[in-house]
């Protein structure tokens, strides 16, 4: 073949040297490895055809009465800025001359969203924060057709709303499944930020699984796709056509988009929407304990086998995990089945129980695994826990000294105040103890694993204390109670 190449491209008067050079790639190209060919960038044109007619600019309105300050032109965009991604609110406008102001009861517009059909009869998604505080909101489909919503109702926990509208020839979207999404898959947002309708910017998924301090019910999908005010409630599609998430916030250290995005999962968004339709609210279980994350130090000391559970802070009076037997310092690994692998997988996990429902709740106790059966309740609005009384006067002795502890009883009425059984209160903190975290005032209720029921037996768990090693203490300060690692001073 070689040959015949070179011949024939001297007859064609090829130069002998280009001749040779082909000749030789001919030969080489076959021992070449074969790679993947290039992967081009996505076409978003066909998505935005299928996918746009299902997504609506959503507005509201507000009562205003002739003693309240009118906005200015946009303002009601900025004001929707300001909220939802908690920056100091900008000075206002001089008030106007009364000539100027809203007559009273006079609708002036609040806010701008989005939102998307999700059924045919007229039901509409968005976030809770963009129709709140909204006496009227207004829908605005792609083909100019307007109407008024009715809400049907707004979780601010999980931050989905429902509203519906009545009309004719609705295409809804088509939900996708979250479980099949992919860190790196290419996603698609449609929304109205800064009132600019029908806007499309893209993405990868950045992350799944992603909690923010907003919440501890959502897993959320990070991407990095466009978000800004007037997204919100817009859809996340995937490649398929199908909404795999309701765009709901950003994180920004300056108020703008920063590469950084959150969406609502469908999957959890379509079980708040069904309880929103069927009853107008959204209830979740609740067992009533205090939680904190279980460190990797902490896990070893435990002799848990890895850092996982959710460890128990306290446990409020009368509450299921009470009347179940829970208690401060345990460690929950599971709940009603299914592994608590971080802290913040327990509220949710509960929060999706039917309340009144029996569950079982796995904990790991000072070495021993226990297993109780709890009654689910409903979640209310968060209890302010009583202050402890002055405590009476109570004999004080030293004890500790390798921990840096000074220790005293703890009186009849403080162990009725705080609803524990024994421990020893600190009268001081220094050394080692001070940089774990001790101080005076708390109360330690076991050392090592151990329960401590009066100071002469924390002084009998200490000279037993192998000084080489971190112990874990475990303490009440106020309504919490906790670890802290303390390593004993020689």
């Amino acid at each position: 073949m070689f040959a015949l190449a070179f011949f024939d491209r001297l007859r064609a008067g090829l130069p002998v040297v280009a001749a040779v050079f082909l000749g030789m790639t001919l030969l080489a190209a076959p021992t070449q490895p074969v790679h993947a060919q290039a992967r081009a960038l996505p076409d978003f044109t066909d998505l935005v055809e299928q996918v746009g007619p299902s997504v609506v600019n959503i507005r509201t309105l507000q009562k205003v009465s002739s003693r309240q300050q009118p906005s200015g032109p946009g303002d009601e965009e900025m004001m929707e800025f300001f909220r939802r991604f908690g920056l100091p609110m900008p000075n206002m406008p001089k008030q106007a001359p009364r000539s100027n102001r809203p007559a009273p009861d006079e609708e002036v517009p609040r806010g701008v969203g989005s939102g998307f059909i999700f059924s045919q009869d007229g039901l509409i998604m968005t976030n809770a924060h963009v129709i709140d505080g909204a006496d009227e909101v207004l829908v605005t489909l792609t083909d100019k057709r307007e109407f008024k919503a009715k809400i049907i109702g707004a979780d601010k926990r999980s931050d989905v709303a429902l509203v519906k509208i009545e009309a004719t020839g609705l295409t809804p979207v088509k939900v996708g499944d979250v479980g099949r999404l992919k860190v790196g898959e290419w996603v698609m947002a449609i929304g109205s930020p800064f009132g600019f309708e029908n806007t499309v910017t893209a993405g990868i998924v950045s992350a799944k699984q992603r909690y923010t301090d907003d919440t501890d019910y959502l897993p959320f999908i990070q991407t990095d796709v466009a978000i800004n005010p007037g997204n919100s409630g817009g859809p996340l599609i995937n490649m398929r056509g199908e909404v795999v998430g309701i765009n709901s916030q950003i994180y920004s250290r300056s108020g703008g988009f920063m590469g950084i995005s959150f969406s609502i999962p469908m999957d959890e968004a379509v079980r708040v929407v069904e309880q929103l339709r069927s009853q107008g609210r959204v209830s979740r279980g609740r067992i009533g304990v205090g939680i904190a994350p279980v460190s990797k130090e902490l896990a070893e000391s435990l002799g848990l086998a890895k850092a996982q559970g959710a460890l128990v802070t306290s446990v409020e009076a009368g509450a299921p995990a009470d009347k179940a037997g829970v208690e401060p310092g345990d460690i929950i690994l599971r709940f009603n089945g299914k592994p608590i692998e971080k802290s913040i997988d327990l509220p949710r996990i509960v929060g999706e129980i039917k309340p009144g429902s029996k569950a079982t709740v796995a904990v790991q106790r000072r070495g021993t695994t226990k297993e109780f059966s709890v009654t689910v309740a409903e979640i209310e609005v968060d209890k302010t826990a009583a202050k402890a009384g002055p405590a009476e006067a109570k004999p004080k002795a030293a004890a500790g000294q390798a921990l840096g502890l000074s220790v005293s009883e703890v009186s009849e009425v403080q162990k009725k105040e705080l609803r524990i059984k024994g421990g020893v209160s600190v009268d001081a903190a220094t050394d080692a103890a001070a940089r774990a975290g001790l101080r005076q005032g708390d109360v330690v209720l076991a050392l090592g694993n151990v329960e401590v029921g009066s100071v002469k037996e924390f002084e009998a768990l200490v000279a037993k204390l192998d000084k080489s090693k971190a112990i874990n203490v475990l303490f009440r300060r106020g309504e919490w109670t906790q670890y802290a690692l303390i390593k004993p001073t020689n």
